[in-house]
């Protein structure tokens, strides 16, 4: 394995050389550079298309599937498509993540397409986290999709993180809850220089008694800009709860848009939205206790995507 690829491997999943008997399938380039199976997770090629099927047996407690894709071929655009059967009763964790190393412009690009389907009762903590590496003039692309289907009293946690080093991103989530589900996203982007971060939300929640939290929290410096968009749709007794809170430096910019709909008069959704520049008397807090003045911020900065 590349070394360029084994440094990506890890900023994005935590690797260090092996994934300790998990379920996992290691994507390069487009192809697959390594992959496992476990008694009861098989993962296996996609026959349509380019990807994988994700088989989590019911009853499944306690384990982990690593699913990193990493690009380290400029000009290179990649296309995945992975699908995730979790078993009714399932109790597991998905780490996924995607690392682009590029040397200079022509864009590099990878698309993950993924689609859950959550039977009933089954629990998964999500976990993505996306970088760029390499030189500061390339343009690295990274799109990720997602599609969550919940069954009766069904959970799906999600976390994404988005660092630094992407050029351009445009994540999309969508999201259909039968009764009793539950929704639970948590989002931390920091973007600088001339970078672009999208983020779109569109959750219905359809069950009587599901719920949904989307909290996103967000970093623009520089001259780069965020655009945050959010659509809760209750349909039945039900609970939504948006929230995005971004900190501008420099010249970043931020908009937000969130936005509900509901059709039952049992359904409370809320959105809250906030923006805005660090306070001084927080900077000025720190200063106090010996850091600098950039120092403060960073300490803020990073207390707040924490």
């Amino acid at each position: 394995m590349e070394s360029k690829l084994k440094e990506l491997l890890k900023l994005v999943s935590d690797y260090d050389g092996s994934y300790d008997g998990a379920a996992y399938n290691i994507r390069s380039n487009g192809q697959c550079a390594e992959r496992n199976s476990t008694e009861h997770i098989r993962i296996e090629s996609k026959k349509d298309a380019p990807g994988l099927e994700v088989h989590i047996l019911p009853g499944t407690k306690g384990e982990k599937v690593y699913i990193p894709a990493c690009v380290t071929q400029t000009g290179f655009h990649d296309l995945v498509y992975n699908d995730f059967y979790v078993g009714e009763d399932a109790d597991v964790e998905i780490i996924a993540g995607c690392g682009i190393h590029a040397e200079h412009g022509e864009e590099t690009l990878h698309n993950g397409i993924h689609r859950f389907f959550m039977g009933k009762n089954s629990h998964v903590v999500y976990k993505e986290k996306h970088i760029g590496t390499g030189a500061s003039k390339a343009n690295r692309v990274i799109d990720p999709v997602t599609e969550a289907y919940l069954k009766e009293d069904s959970v799906l946690e999600m976390d994404t993180v988005q660092m630094g080093g992407v050029d351009h991103s445009k994540r999309k989530t969508v999201a259909e809850l039968d009764a009793r589900a539950k929704l639970l996203i948590r989002e931390r982007i920091m973007t600088d220089g001339e970078e672009i971060a999208e983020t779109e939300f569109s959750v219905v929640l359809k069950g009587e008694d599901s719920g949904a939290d989307l909290i996103s929290r967000s970093v623009a410096r520089g001259n780069s800009k965020q655009h945050f968009i959010s659509q809760i749709h209750g349909t039945t007794r039900c609970t939504g709860h948006s929230e995005c809170d971004a900190i501008l430096a420099e010249n970043g910019c931020v908009t937000a848009a969130p936005a509900l709909e509901a059709s039952c008069i049992d359904a409370e959704l809320i959105h809250e939205a906030a923006i805005g520049k660090i306070a001084g008397e927080q900077i000025l807090k720190l200063c106090t206790l010996g850091l600098t003045e950039q120092e403060a911020e960073e300490r803020i900065i990073a207390g707040f995507l924490k």
